[in-house]
């Protein structure tokens, strides 16, 4: 038998739903620029939610061009709420340099956003993904012990409602 060559990952993902705030491109000392904006994420009961911050690496060509869509209603202000999946999260030290912080150590939340699934501005919903084959896991590829645990749409606050119908189907052409 031949030994394979290719190499098998274990991915972990998050999913949810957060406002979209400081989109940028980054310039590094050493690579190639990129993409990248803030989520703040919501987390906890829908009447008196916590955010949790996540500064991504915006991937993959659809999600740049969604983002870049926004990123003019997030400059007025505005506010842009997406559902996401979020991959490869890791955590990054850094010292405050300004504020009544300043020499203090801080931690920061870091991930790559893979896939924008809806966009609402304002609450008006102007984007959402059509479903594709491949964004569903097949069956045969969990193991047989584990059996995922059921997946519930996650509650707005400011009173956004995050149920999307078929039929509010929205090119990304349109958006913000």
């Amino acid at each position: 038998m031949n030994p394979s060559s290719d190499k098998s990952y274990f991915d972990l993902h998050i999913t949810g739903l957060g406002y979209l705030n400081r989109i940028r491109e980054v310039t590094p000392r050493k690579g190639d620029a990129f993409l990248a904006c803030d989520i703040a994420a919501l987390n906890g009961p829908s009447d008196s939610p916590e955010y949790r911050r996540f500064d991504v690496r915006v991937s993959g060509s659809e999600a740049q061009h969604l983002i870049r869509r926004c990123q003019q209603a997030v400059e007025s202000e505005r506010k842009v709420l997406i559902g996401f999946r979020l991959g490869d999260l890791w955590t990054d030290t850094f010292t405050y340099t300004k504020g009544n912080r300043a020499g203090e150590q801080g931690v920061s939340l870091k991930a790559r956003l893979l896939f924008v699934s809806w966009i609402k501005v304002d609450g008006q919903l102007v984007y959402k993904a059509e479903p594709r084959a491949t964004d569903e896991v097949p069956h045969d590829s969990t193991p047989p012990a584990m059996t995922p645990a059921p997946v519930e749409d996650a509650p707005a606050s400011d009173g956004v409602t995050t149920d999307i119908d078929a039929d509010d189907s929205v090119p990304a052409e349109s958006l913000c």
